[in-house]
């Protein structure tokens, strides 16, 4: 048997790693402003050339973010409607994020958007920011029916500490948003369809980490754009790209 001297330190047990707060920094959530209004100057010259008609008639939903509704996304969702997609909003108005149980709130949600999408037997998922949360999940549930999901600055690897707009989700919603463990592990596994994440490093609001998977899934992509976060919804390199991927998966159809 072994003895320990008086004199010789008891061996510590270390402390797990805390996860270092991957929060963008405040100068770059200062100038979203900024940048979200100079990207819109440069889609008003992008929309000059109409988009190649390639959407034939297939339906796409878009999810606004935090805080916002529809109007927001409208030059996204009239681009697509441009390119011969047939595009609808989520028709709930405002997001204000999740109230009370979320997988009941969710299941509402796909209960009223059944009838908004029919009489279409395959549909797309777009969502910005937190409705990115919404199609995932969304597609969880209609894996048999959803085509393809595209989230666009959505930080579905990450939680609260790692956006700067926590306190706005409070605002609204009238509670912290849910940070269980269990929740935040599957909103980070993607849906059984094809699913890209856009991230932008200049995002101000959410940290771009978040945005992309922790490991390698079979139908799940990460690819990086420029923009601002406020921009997202008619920066024109988010436009090109979210018709072009669409375009592309109804031709690998």
């Amino acid at each position: 048997m072994t003895t320990t001297s008086p004199t010789t330190p008891l061996p510590l047990t270390p402390k797990p790693a805390r996860a270092a707060n991957r929060r963008p920094a405040l100068s770059l959530l200062a100038s979203e402003p900024a940048r979200a209004t100079l990207e819109a100057w440069a889609a008003l010259w992008h929309w000059r050339k109409a988009p190649k008609p390639v959407g034939a008639g297939h339906t796409v939903v878009l999810f606004p973010g935090l805080g916002t509704d529809g109007l927001t996304l409208w030059p996204l969702r009239r681009h697509l409607e441009r390119a011969g997609f047939r595009a609808l909003d989520w028709g709930q108005g405002m997001n204000v994020g999740p109230r009370g149980d979320v997988d009941a709130w969710l299941d509402r949600l796909a209960e009223s958007l059944h009838e908004r999408v029919a009489p279409a037997r395959e549909v797309s998922l777009v969502g910005w920011s937190l409705g990115g949360f919404y199609a995932r999940e969304l597609a969880k549930r209609w894996h048999d029916r959803v085509h393809h999901v595209i989230t666009i600055g959505t930080p579905f690897n990450g939680s609260a500490d790692d956006t700067n707009v926590g306190w706005l989700f409070r605002l609204l919603n009238g509670r912290r948003p849910p940070d269980e463990a269990a929740l935040r592990a599957r909103l980070a596994e993607p849906p059984p369809v094809p699913t890209i994440s856009l991230y932008s490093r200049r995002d101000g609001v959410v940290s771009w980490e978040a945005c992309t998977h922790a490991r390698r899934f079979p139908l799940a992509r990460d690819i990086e754009v420029q923009a601002s976060h406020m921009g997202m919804g008619w920066a024109p390199e988010v436009l090109s790209r979210v018709t072009g991927l669409l375009a592309c998966r109804r031709k690998a159809a």
